[in-house]
């Protein structure tokens, strides 16, 4: 019987258990989207105890404990301590297998802090307390944690309002791991109530210092903006959305609409929400490629689907699910729009729904070119509800069977956490296990062992990103 969590999990052959030793552990961390706070990089941030760098905006394990029957006090209270609030994840952690949080805890229990235990009411306080200890060490400050993990690049999501000072701060402190901002401009076009964008434009024109008073000002404000990213560091672009959007418009339609939504505060049409949302996505997606940006689309989920607790905790806090939108043609015909101009940059697409993996993979291949290097158009690894084993094994099991997975650029946290770097531990030995399972079976050469290794297994989990987004 195999030992849980030892130095081949998730290793299920010897050529799996040398691709991940030989070639994947221990390379460089590049972690090109996150939702880290700056702030904590650039105060070097000392967490009090683990509930606040483990438990705290975390909605993964949020939703696990509310199905374990914990009450929402301890998960998202404030009359309840740090502590008992760990003493309920810990009650839920047993009840976890077979869900990846119960290897995430574990790998990041053992690889962060040295914990070979599992956590259980019954080690709960001693994890605790060891853990908690370790925390108030340099070593394990907001920075120490990224030093620990041989972090490289993270790259933080951002809004185009935001002033980047932390960024500039963490630059001008001269820390050695680079912390890039990521433009991500959904609120810019989030029309859907009227008085929260006009909030929202003119908070834009205040800090691009650009009067707005028409869609074409607008365009030019986020264009400030954008240059201003730009000469911080940026390098991508991120958008959050439902699905692709690629209605036919015209310039005079979506003046008349950012009109009557912005100057009128009335509500728009559908019609005319999708009309605006894709002259927008136009426009952002010009503006990646002229600076030679990477947009990236997370698209597919349904978010704040309790509206009760929507209103008592806001979003971002475990009520989203994935969606079932109809995507094919409105993703064809957005990309082609920027591609017939010549404006379609680096692209990386993140479905939610497992269904539209190899939807995704196949258009991918539709507008590759070479002029930009290998893999211009990226299949995105597993995100969100699919960052998991399966998640991840089918992800790369579509992009193997019609693109090259050889290219990808592999694996991300999403996450808000210091403590999820091992996600990326996660990711390389899942796809050593993949590679060493068809060595095993004769699907792929023995001989070829070492260029799998270095020409794949290294790339996918460092190289390409390296080479493909320059930072």
């Amino acid at each position: 019987m195999k030992a849980f969590n030892d130095e081949n999990f998730l290793l299920d052959t010897d050529a799996a258990q040398r691709l991940y030793h030989e070639y994947a552990e221990g390379l460089p961390i590049i972690d090109y989207h996150c939702h880290l706070i700056p702030e904590y990089v650039a105060s070097d941030h000392k967490f009090p105890n683990l509930s606040k760098v483990w438990l705290e905006g975390d909605h993964y394990k949020w939703r696990a404990m509310r199905t374990n029957g914990v009450d929402e006090r301890y998960c998202t209270g404030k009359d309840t301590t740090d502590w008992e609030k760990f003493e309920k994840w810990a009650e839920t952690v047993p009840y976890t297998m077979r869900n990846p949080l119960y290897h995430w805890t574990h790998l990041e229990l053992k690889t962060a802090f040295g914990v070979d235990k599992l956590l259980s009411p019954a080690t709960a306080h001693e994890i605790y307390d060891h853990c908690t200890a370790m925390l108030q060490t340099p070593e394990r400050t907001a920075r120490g944690l990224m030093r620990h993990y041989n972090v490289e690049t993270v790259c933080t999501t951002d809004d185009p309002v935001d002033s980047l000072e932390y960024h500039k701060q963490v630059k001008d402190d001269g820390f050695e791991i680079k912390m890039l901002p990521t433009w991500r401009p959904d609120k810019a076009m989030a029309v859907e109530v009227p008085a929260d964008y006009r909030a929202y434009i003119e908070k834009l024109a205040e800090v691009s210092g650009k009067e707005i008073s028409t869609f074409a000002d607008v365009i030019a404000a986020l264009q400030v903006r954008h240059d201003f990213f730009a000469s911080m560091g940026c390098r991508l672009s991120d958008h959050g959305i439902e699905e692709f959007y690629a209605e036919d418009y015209t310039p005079d339609e979506i003046d008349a609409i950012f009109t009557k939504v912005y100057h009128d505060g009335k509500a728009l049409t559908p019609e005319e929400i999708k009309k605006f949302k894709t002259a927008m996505m136009v426009e952002f997606a010009v503006m990646d490629h002229d600076a030679g940006w990477t947009q990236q689309f997370h698209y597919g989920a349904i978010r704040n689907n309790n509206s009760r607790m929507m209103a008592q905790l806001g979003p971002d806090t475990g009520f989203d699910s994935i969606g079932d939108f109809t995507v094919a043609k409105k993703m064809s015909k957005f990309l082609d729009m920027l591609a017939s101009r010549d404006k379609l940059g680096k692209t990386i697409i993140y479905n939610l729904n497992p269904r539209d993996n190899e939807l995704v993979a196949t258009m991918l291949g539709n507008f590759q070119d070479g002029r930009y290097g290998a893999g211009k158009i990226q299949f995105g690894s597993g995100w969100w509800f699919l960052d998991q084993k399966d998640g991840m094994e089918k992800q790369m099991t579509a992009l193997s069977n019609l693109g090259l997975l050889s290219r990808f650029v592999g694996m991300l946290t999403d996450s808000r956490s210091f403590l999820s770097y091992p996600r990326h531990e996660y990711f390389r030995r899942t796809l050593c296990n993949l590679l060493g399972t068809d060595i095993e079976k004769g699907l792929l050469p023995a001989s070829e062992m070492d260029f799998i290794g270095r020409e794949i297994v290294a790339k996918v989990c460092y190289g390409n990103a390296k080479e493909y987004f320059k930072f």
